[in-house]
């Protein structure tokens, strides 16, 4: 079931992230990403969160138009997305997709990238969806689909990336490592419409910048 999450940071691009919303797909709210939502005319099948960031009026509306509320205590230890996330993975959930994860608050946008690297979502296709960004967690290898000429920025998360090997990067790596902390993987091109990512240790975090066609 096709997921797509809307968070509460900066809703960027907007035209993009309508014309990426599919018929059939599974809508989830994580708190006041509601109003991100709302913004493209979108309502949620569930709304998840503490309601900290929404007033009673926009809750109950919204519970009037038959979406499923799941209510979580304002102490808690997690995110209101590390919640949503989670109620996505639990009903099936794949892939999931998040929106308005970035921008605004520093500590937030690191943390929901960090998100995307839980041990308990290893299985699943999650990403975050930024207009012509991506990011998203290789473990193993990943294939990446999309254009010569994009970028491909590669970042090791929680310790050293060994036994790294590369096809369809103009800058190929080839049984190397990449360490938290250095810069060397930021800003590779693809020289072809699809590249290859195999990592024999550990994970990285991928940034895929797509090209934007001028109209």
């Amino acid at each position: 079931m096709r997921t797509v999450i809307f968070a509460n940071g900066e809703l960027s691009f907007p035209e993009e992230t309508r014309a990426l919303i599919q018929p059939g797909d599974y809508l989830i709210a994580a708190d006041g990403g509601l109003r991100n939502m709302q913004s493209l005319g979108l309502t949620p099948n569930i709304l998840v969160g503490d309601m900290d960031s929404l007033d009673e009026r926009e809750v109950a509306e919204i519970l009037s138009n038959s979406a499923e509320l799941i209510q979580h205590a304002r102490e808690k230890d997690q995110t209101d997305l590390e919640l949503a996330v989670a109620e996505a993975a639990g009903r099936g959930g794949n892939p999931i997709i998040i929106t308005a994860a970035l921008g605004g608050r520093l500590d937030m946008t690191i943390a929901n990238l960090m998100l995307l690297a839980a041990d308990d979502l290893k299985n699943a296709d999650i990403r975050i969806h930024d207009g012509s960004q991506e990011a998203f967690i290789v473990r193993g290898h990943r294939k990446v689909v999309g254009k010569k000429g994009d970028r491909l920025s590669l970042v090791a998360v929680g310790g050293p990336a060994r036994g790294i090997r590369t096809e369809g990067l103009r800058y190929p790596l080839s049984d190397e490592a990449l360490h938290t902390g250095e810069t060397r993987g930021i800003s590779n091109v693809m020289s072809a419409d699809q590249a290859d990512i195999w990592v024999a240790e550990g994970i990285l975090l991928c940034i895929h910048t797509h090209q934007i066609e001028e109209q």
